[in-house]
């Protein structure tokens, strides 16, 4: 029986990345193009290929699975955890949060509106090329 998946927010994932964690990007090679997270250490599989390359990814370190919002990451964490993978956790909300919160990124998230829901609660935020992301760093 698979135990349940570990979350954590952006700011624990920085932390994480800073102490040695690799960041495993699911998303599709167009999504990350328009927008990708800017950290020194990170490894691309899109979902649809995780099932036949799940094993470039190493054992022997703390991975942090991301998407767009934290669901497809979700369901690579559980896959993860099926292969053996202890030290594999989800980052919930996704870009979309690591955005909010201010974390570097290449690109931008569209400029239309985005609901994003996450440990602050829900909030709709719009963010792109006339706004800003929200400075709240009250939580993860």
């Amino acid at each position: 029986m698979l135990q349940e998946a570990k979350e954590v927010c952006p700011t624990t994932t920085c932390r994480l990345i800073g102490e040695g964690a690799l960041l495993v990007d699911v998303r599709e090679p167009r999504e990350v193009q328009a927008l990708a997270f800017d950290v020194p250490d990170i490894f691309y599989i899109p979902l649809s290929e995780l099932e036949a390359r799940w094993s470039e990814i190493p054992k022997d370190r703390e991975v942090v699975m991301v998407c767009l919002g934290g669901e497809r990451s979700l369901k690579a964490t559980y896959y993860m955890q099926y292969h053996g993978y202890s030290q594999v956790s989800n980052m919930a909300g996704g870009i979309e949060k690591w955005v909010k919160k201010g974390f570097p990124v290449k690109g931008q998230l569209p400029t239309t509106g985005a609901c994003a829901t996450g440990c602050c609660g829900p909030e709709c935020v719009s963010i792109g090329a006339n706004a800003s992301a929200s400075q709240n760093t009250s939580c993860c």
